[in-house]
């Protein structure tokens, strides 16, 4: 049997994923998972957080996550399975430690698609608030949850082609906004060092920045989700340090102009440093009719995020499912036989998703980025685990520098992150892993069981 015949079957007897996703697919899902357009939405917050110099906490984000998507990158060659950071901390520390930051990752990965819905209910709310709030949710629930289920390649073209929407808008507004430069607005040039830096900075805004802007990143991390759906599983270290490199560089050059013209936030109101200041920042620098047309990119961003995220999560469910036993298991561990997608699991997430309706954004941002920060942290332990540990590469000064140092960086800008996490968010995580390790108690029946780790590939 070849090896490709080999996955065309699962460990609970179903079809497998299937492989039809090329590295620019990849990447695109990465970078509509990060949602480019955040820069405006939080662009009055951050903006006022670190004194104006929102494009140096973005490259200090970049910077922090740079680390880690090396790890990433090293990590999926050597485990080229879905499951990202669970299936990475199972096979080279413990299956059971992998189970306990798999469960912390879901709290995120689970809500992201959630909040996107929550965000979708805003905007059609803002334009159409005679519509009862359900109807939004559930159409647009329904909606990306069909995508998600029926075809992981047509998701990926539809994913591909809001990304490309929404990039070409801000490209227009980075035009328009160096003409209102030109014409003597804001700073007047874009070659200040203003937006960088300036007399009334310090470090300590540009981290403070850096912590809320860096999950503006999340997403590329994802991406190894799709392991075992690329063409080429060796694609998949190149789309991360692309989805990466692409998003940061959308990220800076749009904060760069967008601080260049706004050096203060006293053109912006109240609403706009609460909520969104995407709005706001579309009328003043394109009228009207710009304002709906980067709103519309806001919605594709959004529709985007919500594909990649939704996906992603169905996929570390499907993993973890894989490896289970018991009914839970084989329900999420299954492959639709005609779809080739992890068909309960995406059922799932829908189900997960219409919670957009009771609940409102402030409570669930609370909830998220705890997991997130847990998995990038084992992520760069498992490449010292792996190769420092157990292969013992560690007899040159390169060795002990890509080996150790280097995810040991990674490490400790992730602890820099998790001081400045909100005491709400760090709190909700908490719980949420200790809920985990009772779940972990009664599937291995108090560590009498042990747990098994199928990797879907030959492994």
């Amino acid at each position: 049997m070849s090896a490709l015949s080999t996955h065309e079957e699962s460990t609970h007897g179903t079809a497998h994923l299937s492989r039809n996703l090329g590295l620019w697919a990849i990447v695109a899902l990465g970078l509509g998972y990060m949602t480019p357009t955040v820069i405006f939405d939080t662009f009055g917050i951050v903006s006022d957080e670190t004194n104006g110099v929102v494009p140096s906490a973005y490259v200090l984000a970049l910077v922090a996550m740079t680390f880690t998507a090396i790890s990433y990158g090293r990590m999926t060659r050597i485990f080229p399975s879905a499951g990202s950071a669970y299936t990475y901390t199972s096979n080279t520390m413990s299956p059971k430690l992998g189970f306990l930051i798999g469960w912390s990752s879901l709290l995120d990965y689970l809500l992201l698609p959630l909040v996107n819905a929550l965000i979708i209910r805003s905007y059609m709310e803002a334009f159409f608030p005679d519509v009862p709030p359900w109807i939004w949710v559930s159409v647009y629930v329904v909606a990306i949850t069909a995508m998600c289920l029926f075809s992981m390649s047509n998701t990926s073209k539809v994913n591909g082609l809001l990304v490309v929407f929404e990039v070409v808008l801000i490209a227009v507004f980075i035009v328009l906004a160096w003409r209102a430069l030109t014409k003597g607005d804001g700073n007047g040039t874009i070659f200040s060092t203003q937006p960088a830096w300036h007399a009334d900075v310090s470090l300590g805004h540009v981290i403070t920045g850096a912590t809320l802007v860096c999950f503006s990143f999340i997403g590329f991390d994802a991406i190894t989700m799709y392991t075992e759906e690329a063409k080429d599983p060796s694609t998949v270290p190149k789309a991360i340090v692309l989805a990466l490199l692409i998003g940061g560089a959308i990220f800076f050059v749009a904060a760069w102009f967008t601080q260049s013209l706004f050096p203060t936030i006293e053109d912006f109101s109240a609403d706009s440093l609460e909520n969104s200041a995407l709005p706001e920042i579309a009328f003043l620098v394109g009228g009207t009719l710009f304002k709906i047309l980067l709103t519309s990119a806001a919605f594709a961003a959004t529709a985007a995020s919500s594909l990649a995220s939704h996906a992603s999560v169905s996929r570390l469910l499907y993993v973890m499912g894989r490896n289970g036993t018991g009914p839970i298991g084989k329900t999420f561990g299954a492959v639709h036989p005609t779809f080739r997608t992890p068909a309960n699991a995406v059922l799932f997430v829908g189900i997960v998703s219409l919670g957009a309706i009771p609940f409102n954004l402030d409570f669930v941002a609370a909830l998220i980025n705890f997991g997130a920060l847990m998995a990038f942290s084992f992520v760069n332990l498992t490449v010292i685990a792996h190769f420092a540990v157990k292969r013992k590469e560690i007899g040159t000064p390169m060795a002990i520098f890509r080996n150790v140092v280097l995810p040991l960086i990674g490490v400790a800008f992730t602890i820099m992150l998790w001081w400045n996490l909100s005491r709400e968010s760090f709190n909700y995580g908490v719980i949420w892993f200790f809920i985990g390790v009772l779940v972990l108690l009664w599937i291995t029946r108090l560590f009498r069981r042990p747990m098994n780790i199928n990797m879907g590939d030959g492994h």
